[in-house]
């Protein structure tokens, strides 16, 4: 059975970091490419950053130089380095495994950018 885990998640004031985590079970993880989303309340869920099999990554223009994907493919993990948070980086974070026959979504975990 697929199980996406994310963690990391919290409270974090302007400027500060936090690095998320998600762990993949399922026995995918080395033929996926994996995603990190981000739905704000009250918004539609965006993309944020992607990492393919080979460990090349993209990034949303609006988290380009301050966000890093990365992934250890011994540890089944992604991970989001959150670097210089702003309070608009607000949101629930979701990790997504993209395979081609469908997709995988974990359960989320909250970031809050606040003073």
């Amino acid at each position: 059975q697929v199980q996406l885990v994310e963690s990391g998640g919290g409270l974090v004031q302007p400027g500060g970091s936090l690095n998320l985590s998600c762990v993949v079970s399922g026995g995918i993880f080395s033929i996926a490419a994996m995603d990190w989303h981000r739905q704000a309340p009250g918004k539609q869920r965006e993309w944020v950053a992607g990492i393919t099999i080979g460990g090349t990554p993209t990034y949303a223009d609006s988290v380009k130089g301050r966000f890093t994907i990365s992934r250890h493919n011994a540890k089944s993990t992604v991970y989001l380095q959150m670097n210089s948070l702003k309070p608009e980086d607000t949101a629930v974070y979701y990790c997504n495994a993209v395979l081609h026959f469908g997709r995988y979504w974990g359960q989320g975990t909250q970031v809050t950018v606040s003073s």
